[in-house]
């Protein structure tokens, strides 16, 4: 295990994709075993000394960012254990990068689902953020795909979890028992989750659910995941991909709510229309990306993205039902993009990926933070609240994009300040934004979590009663608070 103290060798540790500024620590561990890690938090958790788990920092909430203490860097739990193809599981440690796992599944003829826009970021940040993405729209986060997790405690006791190993008692209780044989009582937060598509704003805790999946999502404040079995799909036998443009944002909203009515209907368990991901440009996006893509089409009021599974014999009938319906909700086919192949499908993803890149590469050169929107709302209010992005955003008179996933009713409203006064103006259109979301039944956080930066919109979301109860949670866990400290919750609700 590598231990390093000096202020040049923890400068790449102090910061993540949130470009959150001020982090500070004092000393780096790199451990290569989960004795390791366990070693590192019992002697962190005697003294008191606050732990800051560090994966690929990809995140852009500021969870990575430590404010004193220890750091502990995943880099090296970076093995690959097994994939079995006949069970079409995987047996992973946390800092496998998710970019070579899902190479390593393909190779083997098969699918790994979840699809977080940054490919570089590693497995267990991926189940502590309960990363989604784009093919959520179809698979769900990654939530669905954690069949075991090990995790070390504060304290640096090993808790070993399956799927199913136990139940919730009354009252949302439950009680874990670890290696050691010693038993932690928990019980979970009483509030009910929004309904929406996709959440990851506090603990996840409804009723019926596996104690397990409270960890899932829990953004390293509750115990240091070490290991981790997957489950895998089949691999689809071959990809229908498009990139829809639309002259008139009335025809692209209809598109979008057909799609998404098609794939979550119950009185067509096997539609012909079966998308495994729908993104959304808005009219600016479009032009913003042009500059990348000067093949797309001018003077579009907006463009979708969707992908469809297919195979030999359903490929003829797919294409001739999705002409049908681009027809019929005026979708300009002739200067939109299809393909079947992976290298145009490549490319379409590429398309996708760069216009986030270019947002951050535009806040880079006017030496700004950005600041986007990840809220999500319930599917009959989506229509409302994209309306009032525009409008908020439109009488502002700073530059905007949005874009991100309307098939789960979560967009990303990227502002573009190109000064200080813009910037702050911008903070306060994205505090006005979270509280027309919560008011509307939706979340604060949809897939980027809360970290360090929305601490304070949690509360908005959840009021004092159940961020309590969360930290109740926390305190079963991690008694003297020590794990991720800073994320989710404020000091004052941790004592």
């Amino acid at each position: 295990m590598q231990t390093k103290s000096a202020a040049e060798e923890l400068q790449n540790y102090l910061t993540d994709a949130s470009n959150m500024q001020g982090g500070y620590a004092a000393k780096l561990f790199i451990p290569e075993s989960a004795d390791e890690i366990s070693a590192i938090l019992k002697d962190a958790n005697e003294s008191g000394i606050p732990v800051t788990i560090s994966g690929a920092r990809t995140g852009t909430v500021g969870g990575a960012v430590p404010f004193g203490g220890y750091v502990i860097s995943m880099e090296r739990l970076n093995g690959i254990k097994s994939i079995d193809r006949e069970k079409s599981i995987a047996v992973v440690e946390p800092g496998v990068i998710l970019r070579d796992f899902q190479q390593a599944v393909d190779a083997e003829g098969l699918f790994y689902p979840p699809d977080p826009t940054e490919w570089s970021c590693q497995i267990g940040g991926t189940i502590a953020t309960n990363a989604s993405g784009a093919r959520s729209f179809m698979y769900g986060p990654t939530r669905y795909y954690v069949n075991r997790l090990r995790l070390v405690l504060a304290d640096g006791i090993v808790l070993d979890l399956t799927r199913g190993q136990y139940r919730l008692g009354a009252g949302r209780k439950v009680s874990f028992v670890t290696e050691g044989g010693r038993e932690i009582d928990i019980r979970l937060p009483s509030y009910e989750m929004p309904n929406v598509r996709k959440n990851v704003s506090g603990y996840y805790a409804q009723d019926h659910m596996d104690p397990m999946d409270v960890f899932i999502g829990s953004e390293g404040t509750l115990g240091v995941i070490t290991e981790a079995e997957l489950s895998l799909m089949p691999k689809p036998e071959s990809t229908f991909s498009g990139i829809v443009f639309f002259a008139k944002e009335s025809d692209l909203l209809a598109f979008a709510n057909y799609l998404r009515a098609a794939r979550h209907s119950e009185s067509q368990p096997a539609p012909v229309i079966n998308a495994s991901l729908l993104e959304y440009f808005d009219d600016r996006a479009l032009k913003f990306i042009s500059e990348k893509f000067p093949e797309t089409p001018s003077g579009m009021a907006g463009a979708i993205f969707f992908e469809q599974e297919t195979t030999a014999l359903s490929e003829e009938a797919i294409f001739e039902a999705w002409n049908e319906l681009l027809e019929k909700h005026e979708g300009d086919i002739d200067r939109s993009w299809f393909t079947t192949s992976d290298q145009d499908r490549a490319k379409m993803r590429e398309f996708r990926h760069a216009l986030p890149v270019s947002v951050n590469e535009f806040i880079a050169r006017h030496n700004q933070r950005k600041v986007g929107t990840d809220m999500s709302v319930p599917d009959d209010k989506f229509a409302g609240f994209l309306r009032f992005y525009k409008e908020i955003l439109g009488t502002s008179g700073i530059d905007y994009v949005i874009f991100g996933h309307i098939g789960d009713c979560h967009l990303h409203a990227n502002l573009l300040p190109k000064d200080d006064a813009e910037a702050e103006k911008a903070r306060h259109i994205y505090g006005r934004c979270v509280a027309q979301a919560v008011m509307l039944g939706g979340t604060v956080s949809a897939e980027h979590g809360i970290g360090k930066l929305k601490s304070k919109y949690l509360q908005v979301m959840m009021g004092e009663r159940y961020l309590n109860e969360m930290a109740e949670v926390k305190r079963s866990l991690d008694p003297k608070g020590i794990l991720g400290r800073g994320n989710m919750f404020q000091a004052k609700l941790l004592g």
